[in-house]
């Protein structure tokens, strides 16, 4: 089963883009649209959910104690100057 979706963009490159990118990969805009949107609402399920997890694990008083989050800190620290 299919249905009908108008999208309006608030600008012309941007429908210029996706006729571009379809034309390269031998596919129509439909399909372009497509994928976009099951990406976009598969990632969107996948951070809601975590989300989620993360509330019901503070509900339950599961929280990460001081150590665990400087030893965290440190670790982006390190990375940090690592990349400096």
């Amino acid at each position: 089963m299919s249905a009908t979706l108008s999208v309006r963009f608030d600008d012309e490159a941007k429908l210029e883009a996706l006729d571009k990118l379809a034309a390269s990969m031998d596919r129509s805009r439909n399909w372009i649209v497509n994928r976009a949107i099951e990406r976009y609402l598969a990632e969107q399920a996948w951070q809601i959910e975590k989300i989620e997890q993360g509330i019901a694990q503070a509900d339950r008083g599961e929280f990460a104690s001081s150590e665990q989050v400087e030893a965290a800190f440190a670790r982006f620290r390190a990375k940090a100057r690592a990349a400096e």
